[in-house]
């Protein structure tokens, strides 16, 4: 059975979602996340890696909708990113990770100014901060997300890692 500290701790990830804080989510909250990463990069819309960051939004926003939007409404409520949460992903974790994979790997390849397939730990940081992660906080998660020590973050990384935070264990 799952407890009310699982749904309370799950519901404050809810926030990270709406990007315009209207309490729902929706298409328009990742595609104001992926604008806001375009900007902060100083990457066209219309470039290759602007494309892929929008089509990988679009996929994570279609992986997340088909968890929990219950109604089929194209919005998801509070309500619906709880229990689309506590009923598709507590035994399966891995399963939000990999929704959201083509969206992190975008994201990933547009803060990796040199090629590697890595972002650092300070452009980790910028991407943290412009979704909406508050300054204090982006630094010592970047920080964590490097698990092998190199200074640089892989989607091997930041995949499951993504997955853990929005998947609390009870």
């Amino acid at each position: 059975m799952v407890s009310t500290e699982y749904e309370r701790r799950i519901a404050a990830r809810f926030a990270t979602f709406d990007q315009d804080g209207n309490g729902l989510i929706d298409r328009e909250d990742f595609n104001a996340a992926a604008k806001a990463l375009l900007t902060e990069f100083g990457v066209p819309a219309r470039s290759d890696k602007g494309q892929a960051l929008y089509a990988g939004a679009e996929a994570f926003w279609q992986g997340m909708a088909g968890m929990a939007d219950r109604d089929g409404d194209q919005r998801i409520t509070r309500q619906e990113f709880v229990s689309g949460a506590v009923k598709r992903l507590h035994d399966n974790p891995e399963r939000f990770g990999e929704i959201a994979r083509p969206f992190l790997h975008a994201a990933l390849s547009l803060a990796d100014s040199d090629g590697t397939a890595t972002a650092t730990v300070d452009d980790t940081v910028r991407v943290l901060r412009v979704l909406g992660v508050a300054p204090e906080l982006a630094r010592a998660i970047a920080a964590g997300l490097d698990t092998d020590g190199d200074g640089r973050i892989a989607e091997t990384e930041i995949v499951p890692a993504f997955a853990r935070y929005f998947t609390i264990p009870e």
